[in-house]
């Protein structure tokens, strides 16, 4: 059983938190577990972590109720381990970190929207080339779950920071930060080329984590034929470790491109993106010379 040592202040929610999430290997379980991995050779594949200390981390996030166990095979028995909604709340506090680690540890301290293209941030984000999406559903602008992988040839998933009907809605500073500015171009922009999108078999869907009344005043004032989709519970930008920046007290994505096919497999990463008319054209073309 992994040594919990209880922190001190019985009424300081840190404190019981971390009693709780307070070990490394913990929170790693937890984000691997929200990138898909559920079974314990998959953990251990994916950690290095001995099984002694996996067994120990698994249990106590069982006990705890971040993690549950369910059989998925009966002779032997054996489970997997998937996020409880309690271990969901955890994404913005993985989020969190990986916001803080590419600003202050990979990054300059600077807030942004965007990347060098040389950076270790665009480098983790082109490693998810050949890789899965798993399976999740998103809500759309309407509420209504959706899948962000649609049952077309390609999907060009766009993940932007945020747009708005109205220009009294964006977050003070919005356009100082770095790579912000330009989701209504570009979202307008895969809308004047859905036709051609369409007619090379790919649906356009766009992402971000804005709500879904947000998303829907905004589609309905640029006319937008295609999907947007919320990802104000992170859920996505977790199992796929997206970028974000936080304005306006919400985490944000920044703006990059996934091309995926039927299979869930992205096959095209564009990232950074600094020409937003550029970035669709790339896109177009990645969906046109796809065997």
């Amino acid at each position: 059983m992994a040594q919990r040592t209880h922190l001190g202040d019985a009424d300081c929610s840190i404190a019981q938190a971390l009693d709780v999430v307070g070990d490394w290997w913990t929170l790693l379980v937890v984000r691997d577990a929200a990138r898909g991995v559920h079974r314990f050779e998959e953990f251990q594949r994916e950690l290095g972590v001995s099984r002694k200390v996996l067994t120990e981390r698994l249990k106590l996030l069982v006990e705890a109720g971040v993690l549950t166990r369910e059989p998925y095979q009966e002779r032997p028995v054996r489970h997997e381990y998937r996020l409880t909604p309690r271990g969901r709340g955890l994404l913005p506090v993985l989020v969190a970190l990986q916001d803080w680690g590419d600003t202050w540890v990979l990054g300059e301290g600077e807030m942004t929207a965007t990347t060098e293209e040389s950076s270790r941030e665009a480098a983790r984000v082109h490693a998810l080339l050949g890789t899965r999406v798993p399976e999740l559903l998103l809500p759309d602008r309407f509420g209504e779950p959706r899948d962000p992988v649609a049952d077309t040839p390609f999907t060009v998933l766009y993940c932007f920071p945020g747009a708005y009907a109205r220009a009294e809605s964006y977050p003070p500073g919005w356009a100082g930060i770095p790579g912000a500015k330009g989701c209504t171009l570009e979202s307008c922009t895969f809308r004047d080329q859905l036709a051609e999108f369409t007619a090379a078999g790919a649906t356009i869907q766009g992402v971000s984590t804005q709500r879904p009344d947000e998303q829907r005043e905004f589609a309905e004032a640029e006319r937008l034929r295609f999907p947007l989709l919320s990802d104000a519970g992170l859920a996505l930008t977790s199992a796929l470790r997206l970028p974000t920046f936080r304005a306006g007290g919400v985490s944000r994505l920044k703006r990059l491109t996934l091309v995926l096919d039927r299979d869930r497999t992205v096959r095209e990463v564009i990232y950074p993106i600094t020409d937003i008319e550029a970035g669709v054209r790339t896109a177009l073309e990645a969906v046109r010379g796809a065997p």
